[in-house]
């Protein structure tokens, strides 16, 4: 019985002098959306089934509390506030005019020049802003998430 509560106090003890950011890393932005990459795209999609561009916007948001943001890309376009795409920060939201019409994609900024989204053609994946075919069509960036969010999502 001596053994049993050394462990279970032991367990305790290890397990409370874990830093915080360990648990906090199991849910970052990292992490969310390497669990639904590949996802097929679906039009009107919101669920781990399938996803549209602002879908899988509101999919990830969803876990950090970001607020209620839009459901359409033209909405989310104008949600939070502007910011300038050489001052992008991890959970941002980019636009793109894909289909020469005005903003008609979307995607969240996840670091190092990326963003994942949800492509009509190849589903959850990630991207860079540098390639042609983004950097060509790019329109706008909006910061929709609160610091507190911010912090959940980088691991902080």
């Amino acid at each position: 019985m001596k053994k049993f509560i050394i462990s279970i106090i032991g367990s305790a003890l290890l397990f409370t002098a874990m830093p915080a950011s360990t648990y906090a890393s199991e849910i970052s932005l990292e992490n969310e959306v390497n669990g639904v990459l590949g996802t097929p795209y679906v039009w009107g999609g919101t669920t781990s089934a399938g996803f549209d561009c602002s879908g899988f916007i509101l999919y990830i948001m969803e876990k950090f509390n970001a607020g209620d943001l839009p459901r359409t890309t033209g909405s989310q376009a104008k949600a939070g506030t502007a910011v300038s795409k050489d001052d992008l920060r991890l959970g941002d939201l980019v636009f793109f005019n894909t289909l020469g019409t005005g903003v008609s994609h979307a995607g969240i900024y996840i670091g190092d020049g990326q963003f994942a989204h949800s492509s009509s053609s190849r589903g959850v994946r990630i991207s860079k802003l540098s390639e042609s075919y983004y950097r060509d069509r790019y329109v706008t960036a909006r910061r929709v998430v609160s610091d507190t969010s911010y912090r959940q999502m980088t691991g902080e």
